[in-house]
């Protein structure tokens, strides 16, 4: 999750203002360690057995401080920091993944929906062992995205490590200019909305609302609800969050968050201007959701707004503020945390759904004799008839498309019981 914040410039040159004698020891000490860093400059530069690019060896510096914090703070050079904008507005170079490090180990978050990646098989919980053959070992978030981007048509080679996987599995995938759908909708079985959101740009907020009026007036102007996917969606900018979340309730908070400048003390509240109708929303998550997703799926389900459905998700609870520099490079730096309405932090725990539904179904869940089998769904969809109206037809072929997705499905059945417990009877 990104904000973006002006600087004019940073440099090495510091200046204190001392109110007591600990914090003027506690600055002394600082010079003194700036001091150690001017002096391993000056000897590289000096004494090194071949000449250094001074802008390398900053640079250098810069990365190596960043990654002694948290895995989502990094140090961004100019090229980096112009692709992260870029990404910011849904186009860029690459493969199609958010990335992050657990333990030194490069893992991936979500594939983005369409991307290269995606189409290549890559999953969520994927580890990076080997980037063209180079293990990626502590190599950072920013320096593996450097590795991964090039020119749109070359190939490059993933080595994965999958979960109950015993060897590596060699992924070779196409780079190529990544451009993001963020929103994409269908009308399920003529009264039910499916809205999947598959990260948060610039515009997502603006393009769920045409896509909620849309299904709207495809509908007669009404829904008797509204599955919103959020399942595999790495998150994205805040704002976007917030404004999502907006769309669904008509008062209330929907985040806030805490961090040590009073700048990053923030409270997000909806506003009743531009609120969806009181149709009944199932919220789909898993592992792969993360971040502005979270948000979004924590806000609507503490306030009663959203049944969320699925699996954990993945745990990321905080903000990342984007920082220019004065040579064009920035900084990626994580400066608060956030909360859902209700004081939970997220961070490293997740969304629990309502109503926990795996992606596929296992052994195990067969055996305890739950009525979870696809036939059994099925039989919950209006039977075909000779006088099947064309309509109804195209609504038959979503389903049959949709067939194999166990979650999406149960949100369906689920959408059609409260129904049932509404009206007395399903949507005809």
């Amino acid at each position: 999750m990104f904000k973006s914040k002006q600087l004019i410039s940073i440099g090495f040159f510091l200046l204190f203002f001392c109110f007591s004698g600990s914090v003027c020891a506690n600055q002394e000490e600082d010079y003194k360690d700036l001091e150690i860093f001017t002096d391993v400059l000056s000897l590289v530069r000096s004494s090194y057995v071949e000449n250094v690019d001074m802008e390398e060896l900053i640079y250098g510096a810069l990365r190596g401080m960043l990654n002694t914090l948290d895995p989502h703070s990094s140090f961004l050079t100019p090229e980096l920091y112009e692709e992260m904008q870029a990404e910011a507005h849904g186009e860029f170079g690459g493969l199609g993944i958010e990335i992050t490090v657990k333990d030194g180990a490069l893992i991936i978050v979500s594939p983005i929906e369409d991307t290269p990646a995606d189409v290549a098989g890559i999953k969520a919980g994927d580890e990076i062992i080997k980037i063209n053959g180079k293990p990626t070992r502590d190599i950072g978030i920013m320096e593996a995205a450097r590795m991964m981007r090039g020119p749109k048509g070359e190939a490059i080679t993933l080595s994965i490590q999958r979960l109950g996987a015993a060897e590596l599995q060699d992924f070779t995938i196409i780079r190529a200019i990544i451009q993001i759908q963020s929103v994409k909708s269908d009308l399920l079985q003529d009264h039910y909305g499916y809205v999947r959101v598959s990260q948060f740009q610039d515009r997502t907020s603006h393009d769920l609302k045409e896509h909620l009026l849309d299904l709207r007036q495809a509908n007669g102007g009404s829904l008797d609800g509204v599955i919103l996917d959020l399942r595999n969606n790495p998150g994205g900018l805040l704002d976007q969050a917030v404004a999502v979340a907006d769309l669904f309730l008509s008062q209330g908070l929907i985040v806030y968050t805490e961090g040590r400048d009073a700048e990053e003390q923030m409270t997000f509240a909806a506003q009743q201007v531009g609120t969806e109708p009181e149709y009944p929303l199932i919220i789909l998550i898993n592992a792969g959701s993360a971040s502005a997703a979270e948000i979004v799926a924590g806000a609507l389900q503490d306030h009663d707004r959203a049944v969320i459905l699925g699996e954990q998700s993945f745990g990321k609870g905080s903000v990342q503020t984007i920082i220019p520099l004065s040579d064009n490079s920035g900084l990626r730096l994580t400066t608060a945390r956030y909360f859902t309405p209700s004081g939970r932090s997220i961070q490293a725990r997740g969304i629990s759904p309502d109503i926990v539904v795996p992606a596929r179904l296992n052994v195990s869940q067969k055996r305890m004799g739950l009525s979870l089998r696809e036939e059994d769904l099925e039989n919950h969809f209006q039977p075909l008839t000779e006088k099947q109206t064309e309509q109804q037809e195209k609504s038959t072929e979503l389903t049959r498309k949709e067939k194999g997705d166990n979650q999406l499905l149960h949100a369906l059945d689920l959408l059609k019981g409260i129904n049932i417990l509404k009206y007395g009877k399903p949507a005809a």
